[in-house]
């Protein structure tokens, strides 16, 4: 396929050296399809969409690099042209997302507890630092001098580490098939039976439950696929659920309150919680639709041992489940090592970095 491919790294660099000779911070964006998660920063925008373009790509090899303003779709457009895919299956939750957006948030689809996060896929990365360098990481050249795999380090980061300018990833081939179901019962039972399905050679690769019913993709090859949908029983569901779970499209989503997201053990039961919950990633992964106060719901879930993200903009002022004391001082020394002047979307995440 034909994409638009131009490098726009020295311009952003010679802007990140503008703002650490002023001291200026800087608000780093790509297509502002994220821009609703996290904490509002004050800065003068710094726009990635014009770096953009794939770099290198060899389907036999199952690596791409590609440029961080390149849009999302436009990657996964490639890929599948090859017959490959981002394992991930990393949300859009906007037409402007691009690849850049995709690894500073650090976002993963319902596919995630069977093939992995988005961290989990990045081979390296070219990054801008607080330094006012442009440089190489990852696996084609070294960690940095601290022991940083700072490539890895860059997933989820929401731009508070660095200006990402590039980006290698492992992609893998799709499956030979894909077949979604739907069976009827109630939430208790659902996590039960994934628990026990999990321990066997079951082909789930993304399993939710809306209250109603547990809906389960199942992909591999035909005799194992067929074999646990006679086994499973239930009706055919239409693929497109899990585009439109991942882009938060369902009806569930529409709902006036704010949204949470809660990651928890997979064995965790159904938590009291005031409002109402869609199960995601088997169990793991699990969004709430409440109007408690926005102290109460991590306080719940961190009894369990899970935190909680709030993904509706404006609800609190700590979107983030604060850190305890251990991890905010590690956050801080790493914010200081590649950031010391603190221009990089400053409090994007927390107030105190």
């Amino acid at each position: 396929m034909m994409t638009v491919s131009f490098d726009d790294s020295q311009q952003l660099l010679d802007q990140v050296n503008q703002a650490l000779a002023s001291n200026t911070p800087l608000r780093i964006q790509g297509g502002g399809s994220k821009a609703f998660l996290g904490r509002e920063v004050q800065g003068t925008l710094l726009d990635t969409r014009a770096h953009r373009g794939i770099v290198t790509y060899d389907p036999t090899e199952l690596v791409v690099s590609v440029r961080a303003g390149t849009p999302l779709a436009e990657l996964e457009a490639a890929l599948d042209e090859a017959n490959q895919m981002l394992p991930c299956e990393p949300p859009h939750l906007g037409e402007g997302a691009t690849v850049g957006g995709m690894i500073a948030a650090g976002l993963s689809g319902p596919r995630r507890p069977w093939s992995g996060s988005v961290r989990d896929f990045v081979l390296g990365t070219r990054v801008i630092t607080g330094l006012g360098k442009h440089l190489r990481f990852g696996g084609e050249v070294m960690k940095n001098v601290a022991g940083y795999d700072l490539s890895r380090l860059m997933a989820g980061s929401f731009g508070c580490l660095g200006v990402i300018t590039e980006v290698s990833l492992k992609v893998l081939p799709k499956p030979r098939l894909c077949r979604s179901l739907r069976v009827e019962m109630p939430v208790e039972r659902a996590l039960l039976k994934l628990a026990e399905w999990g321990q066997q050679p079951v082909p789930i690769t993304a399993a939710s439950h809306d209250g109603q019913a547990l809906h389960l993709r199942l992909e591999g090859g035909e005799g194992s696929v067929n074999a646990a949908c006679d086994r499973i029983g239930g009706e055919t569901l239409d693929v497109g659920y899990w585009n439109e779970l991942r882009e938060q499209r369902l009806g569930f989503f529409g709902d006036a309150r704010p949204l949470w997201r809660l990651s928890l053990p997979t064995d965790t039961p159904v938590l009291a919680l005031p409002g109402e919950q869609l199960i995601d990633w088997a169990g793991a992964q699990r969004w709430l639709k409440s109007d408690a106060d926005a102290q109460t719901i991590p306080a719940i879930v961190s009894e369990v041992g899970g935190h909680a993200i709030c993904f509706t903009a404006g609800a609190t002022t700590s979107p983030f489940q604060p850190l305890g004391e251990p991890l905010l001082r590690y956050h801080r020394q790493l914010k200081t090592a590649l950031d010391p002047q603190g221009v990089f979307n400053p409090g994007r995440m927390y107030s105190e970095v």
